[in-house]
């Protein structure tokens, strides 16, 4: 089990995943980074698939935030065997993203989503590092503020026909100091899965800020699935 496919979230793109990369190729993994357009659900499914449609064997998803609903849909192909969520969306038959953060509970923190323009969306500036990325040092969350990648609103209103997770066995780590996703949204995504959870003191960054966590888990999916097929 030795492919992993990396597939990022809204606002930013795949170069976030660099350090994560770093850590599974220095541990012996052949690793894809799925640069998907984040303008519609259907448009990054397809993107995923071209992807694992690359790889010489059984591949691992990983999503991080919004990339978790595309993993859900693009985790229904055959090469994949297992789906790893990072502070990710799970959604079921019928949700999406926009559906599950349309009524979110008393307190909970409100991700500073700006009003759309063109159809696209972008969080503001002065507010994304406190937000997304608040473990992630300065300097780099600033870079990202500026270089957001504009995301489309059809992508979050985009409904899964048919969830990966129920058929697929899926890892998920849950990152605590999350102010974009709530944790308490993230335990009930991943209990309603049947995940393996792991839960560690993070952002919403958190595949940015401590890679080494991020890897880990990967890397304890990709043995759980090879001791499995053995």
């Amino acid at each position: 089990m030795k492919n992993i496919v990396l597939v990022h979230g809204g606002f930013v793109d795949g170069s976030g995943w660099e350090g994560v990369y770093r850590v599974l190729k220095q541990d012996g993994y052949d690793v894809s980074i799925v640069q998907n357009p984040t303008i519609s659900l259907d448009g990054d499914v397809a993107a995923t698939k071209r992807v694992l449609a690359g790889q010489d064997g059984p591949a691992i998803l990983v999503g991080h935030s919004y990339g978790g609903a595309v993993i859900t849909q693009a985790g229904n192909d055959s090469k994949v065997a297992g789906l790893v969520y990072i502070t990710a969306f799970a959604p079921d038959k019928g949700e999406s993203v926009a559906s599950l953060i349309k009524n979110p509970p008393p307190g909970a923190p409100v991700p500073p989503i700006l009003p759309s323009q063109d159809g696209y969306l972008l969080l503001d500036k002065a507010k994304f590092a406190a937000s997304f990325a608040g473990d992630v040092e300065p300097e780099k969350a600033a870079f990202m503020a500026d270089s957001q990648v504009p995301w489309g609103v059809e992508a979050p209103s985009g409904t899964i026909s048919e969830p990966a997770w129920k058929s697929k066995p899926s890892w998920y780590l849950i990152a605590t100091d999350d102010k974009m996703i709530p944790p308490d949204a993230q335990r009930f995504m991943s209990k309603r899965a049947g995940s393996t959870v792991v839960e560690a003191k993070g952002s919403h960054a958190i595949y940015v800020s401590q890679p080494r966590a991020v890897a880990a888990l990967i890397e304890q999916a990709a043995k759980s699935l090879k001791t499995a097929a053995a």
